[in-house]
């Protein structure tokens, strides 16, 4: 059965937590909705983990939608959330809602992400006036990385009160979740007791009502740095390099192809 927004707000009512990761392709797609994760992002992350990227900041809406694309051929019952990419909503509410439209028709995703709490919520009450179901994210805000000077703890002394209008602003605009990232856990606590909507947390502690994790960090596949928040879960990244250098091993060696692998 597809997961829809309702189903968020019906399983923060019963006290069931929600399960989401990213994925940026078909195969990996089919990977975590066979596994049975309530909601796949596809998330500007794929700028750094798959693009290369130094930031989130170049993605372009193309990327996105590309990607996005792939996921959706590859799920059956996940919700699949566009990250909406810099610059593709912030330049003003006709832009977020051509973007975002966009986004849902040349894809067929199911709802839209975007960063930032009260400075943003005019454009999610339009996002959702509209139609498009979008899911709010506070607390540390990649796409204002520039801004912050770093991926820095958000919420802390009077950042606090801050965070909390934030989440109340995405609240009333017609969220129906919001990610909490990189805060103080007792904050997140907080919010997500304070809230009607689901708290999603990735680095915020274990009382959100759900956890969202980039696959390539939870199975190890992106080494190059490993935030505290993240669990690994595999080291794929490591049994790759070892099958990959057994197969340059049996390739120079004449081992493979054997009359098993031949016509």
């Amino acid at each position: 059965m597809a997961v829809t927004t309702a189903m968020f707000l019906e399983k923060k009512k019963k006290g069931e937590k929600i399960t989401i990761l990213t994925a940026y392709d078909y195969l990996t797609a089919k990977i975590v909705d066979s596994a049975g994760v309530d909601a796949i992002l596809v998330g500007d992350s794929l700028g750094m983990v798959v693009l290369g990227y130094p930031s989130t900041i170049p993605v372009t809406m193309e990327e996105m939608i590309h990607h996005t694309k792939a996921v959706v051929r590859g799920r059956k019952n996940a919700m699949v959330i566009f990250d909406m990419p810099f610059l593709s909503y912030q330049t003003g509410i006709r832009d977020a809602i051509l973007n975002a439209g966009r986004a849902l028709k040349e894809t067929r995703c199911d709802a839209v992400k975007i960063e930032g709490g009260v400075e943003q919520k005019e454009t999610i009450r339009a996002l959702v006036d509209s139609g498009i179901p979008v899911m709010g994210h506070i607390g540390l805000q990649p796409q204002s990385v520039n801004v912050y000077g770093g991926y820095k703890l958000r919420g802390k002394g009077e950042e606090r009160e801050k965070i909390i209008e934030d989440a109340k602003a995405v609240e009333e605009a017609g969220a129906f979740a919001v990610v909490l990232e990189k805060i103080p856990q007792s904050l997140a606590k907080e919010i997500t007791e304070s809230l009607s909507i689901p708290t999603i947390g990735i680095g915020a502690g274990k009382y959100c009502d759900g956890q969202v994790l980039v696959f390539h960090d939870m199975v190890g596949l992106f080494e190059e740095f490993k935030p505290k928040f993240v669990k690994r879960y595999a080291e794929l990244g490591k049994l790759a390099r070892e099958a990959v250098k057994e197969y340059i091993k049996e390739v120079k060696s004449g081992k493979f192809p054997d009359e098993e692998h031949s016509y």
